[in-house]
C-alpha cells in the first residue's frame, strides 16, 4: 500500500522509467475492471520538488504538474515559463491567493467553499479567463482533511452556476491515510456514489463528472474504483521530506 522508500529520480532516464512504471500499473488496474487505461489521466505532483528536477521530469514527458501550495506553484510557473507545462493546484486555497490561481493555473482541484468560488470567479472575469475546477469532498470524515461533507455537496453544486468563469469538471477526494485497503476503497466508492447521484439529479452541474482520487500509495485502488485522474507525486519524483499532513488543516 504505502511506500515511503521512493528514491529520488535525478535523471531524465530515471523519470522516463518512473512514469512508465506508474502508467503500466494504472493500465493494469484499469484492465482488471474492464476500463480503458486511456481514460485515466496521470497528474504528476511536484510539490517540494526543486525546479532543476522538474525540468528533467518535463523533458521526460510531463506536460501537466500538480502543486499543493499556491505560492510554490506561482513561483515555479514563473521560473519555468519557458516550458510547455500546465499547472494544476490540488491543495487548499486561501481566498487572498485567488488572484494568483486565476493568473497561472489551468485547473483547481480543491474547491470546497463558496467564498473561494466567488473570489476565483471575480479574478478570472477580470482576467478574461475561465478555470476547470473539481469540488473537493471529505470522504474519510477526518477533521484533518479539507473538503465538503458529502451531505453538503448537492446544495454547493447548485450555487456554482452563478460563477460563470468556473467550469466544474467533477470531484476530488483524499482517502484516509491507512494501510487498510478496504477503508481506502470505501472513500473512493463514496466519491463515486456522490458523483453518480449528482449525475442523476442534475448532470449539468458536474460537467463530465470526473473523479480525481488516488495518490502514490493508493492510485491502483482508485483506478479500480473509477478514478479519471490520479495525483501521483512520490512514486514519480521520490520521497518527500515533508509529510503530507503538512498540507492539511492545522498542518
Amino acid at each position: 500500500m504505502h511506500h515511503d522508500d521512493y528514491s529520488p529520480a535525478t535523471t531524465v532516464a530515471e523519470f522516463r522509467t518512473r512514469l512508465a512504471q506508474v502508467r503500466h500499473r494504472i493500465a493494469a488496474a484499469a484492465l482488471r475492471v474492464g476500463r480503458d487505461p486511456r481514460d485515466v489521466r496521470l497528474l504528476p505532483v511536484s510539490k517540494t520538488v526543486p525546479e532543476d528536477r522538474i525540468r528533467l521530469a518535463v523533458e521526460a514527458g510531463c506536460t501537466q504538474l500538480g502543486e499543493n501550495k499556491v505560492q510554490e506553484a506561482k513561483r515555479k510557473s514563473e521560473n519555468l515559463a519557458d516550458l510547455d507545462v500546465q499547472w494544476s493546484v490540488v491543495g487548499h486555497l486561501q481566498t487572498n491567493k485567488a488572484r494568483d490561481v486565476a493568473a497561472f493555473a489551468s485547473e483547481f482541484q480543491a474547491l470546497d467553499r463558496l467564498r473561494a468560488a466567488a473570489a476565483l470567479d471575480r479574478r478570472l472575469q477580470a482576467a478574461g479567463r475561465s478555470l476547470d475546477v473539481h469540488v473537493q469532498v471529505n470522504t474519510s470524515g477526518e477533521d484533518s482533511k479539507y473538503g465538503l461533507p458529502p451531505e453538503e455537496v448537492p446544495a454547493f453544486l447548485a450555487e456554482l452556476p452563478a460563477f460563470t468563469a468556473l467550469r466544474v469538471r467533477g470531484f476530488m477526494t483524499l482517502a484516509t491515510l491507512t494501510t487498510d485497503a478496504g477503508d481506502v476503497r470505501a472513500c473512493f466508492r463514496l466519491l463515486r456514489s456522490i458523483r453518480d447521484r449528482a449525475r442523476e439529479e442534475n448532470p449539468d452541474l458536474i460537467g463530465p463528472g470526473e473523479l480525481s482520487m488516488g495518490m502514490s500509495g493508493d492510485y491502483e485502488i482508485a483506478v479500480e474504483e473509477g478514478a479519471d485522474c490520479v495525483r501521483v507525486g512520490q512514486a514519480i519524483f521520490g520521497s518527500r521530506s515533508t509529510p503530507d499532513s503538512h498540507y492539511w488543516p492545522g498542518g
